[in-house]
C-alpha cells in the first residue's frame, strides 16, 4: 500500500531571508548616501544665502552713507578683508535726540568692521571675509569662503577651494 504524504511546507528558508536582508540593507545605504549629499547641498545653499543677504548688506551700508548731496563716504571706496581694530563704542545714533554722535567717517568705519564681524561670526561663513572696491560710480562687492572647509585663505576666486559671491551696483 502506498502512504501518501500530506503535510506541506511553508515559509521561508533561512537563504531566502538572508537574500532579502541583504537587498534591504543595500537600498538603505542608498538611503543614507542621499541623506548625506541632500545635507551637503542643504549647507551650501545656506552659505550662498549668507553671502548673498550680506553683500546687499553691504549695498544698503554704501548707499545710506550719502549725505544730502549724493556724497559717499570715501570709507567705502576700498574695504580690504582685513577686520581691523574695533570702533569707537560712542559712535551711535541717539534715538532720543535723533543725532549721530560721532562723524560720517566714524560710522562708515563702525558699519564696515561690525559687516565684517558678521561675515565671519559664528552664524557666518567659514572662513568668510568680503572687500569692496570702486570704480567711478559702480562698487564691486565681493563676499568670500572656505564652502569645502578645507583651509583656503587665499583671496583669489579663481580656485576650486574657495566661493565668492560678487555683487556689483551703481549710485
Amino acid at each position: 500500500m502506498l502512504i501518501k504524504n500530506t503535510s506541506t511546507t511553508s515559509g521561508f528558508t533561512l537563504l531566502e531571508v538572508m537574500i532579502a536582508m541583504m537587498i534591504f540593507s543595500i537600498g538603505m545605504l542608498g538611503l543614507a548616501g542621499i541623506q548625506a549629499t541632500a545635507v551637503q547641498n542643504n549647507n551650501t545653499a545656506y552659505q550662498r544665502t549668507i553671502a548673498m543677504q550680506q553683500s546687499y548688506n553691504m549695498s544698503d551700508l554704501i548707499r545710506s552713507s550719502a549725505n544730502f548731496d549724493g556724497f559717499i563716504d570715501p570709507s567705502f571706496d576700498e574695504i580690504t578683508t582685513a577686520v581691523g581694530t574695533a570702533p569707537s563704542p560712542n559712535c551711535f545714533l541717539d534715538v532720543n535726540d535723533d543725532i549721530t554722535k560721532c562723524t560720517t567717517s566714524e560710522m562708515a568705519a563702525f558699519n564696515i568692521y561690525h559687516w565684517k564681524k558678521r561675515l565671519a561670526g559664528k552664524q557666518g561663513l567659514p572662513s568668510g571675509r568680503g572687500k569692496v572696491t570702486r570704480d567711478g560710480d559702480t562698487y564691486e562687492i565681493i563676499i568670500m569662503w572656505d564652502e569645502k572647509r578645507n583651509g583656503a585663505t587665499n583671496e583669489d576666486c579663481g580656485t576650486t577651494a574657495l566661493k565668492c559671491y560678487k555683487l556689483q551696483i551703481q549710485v
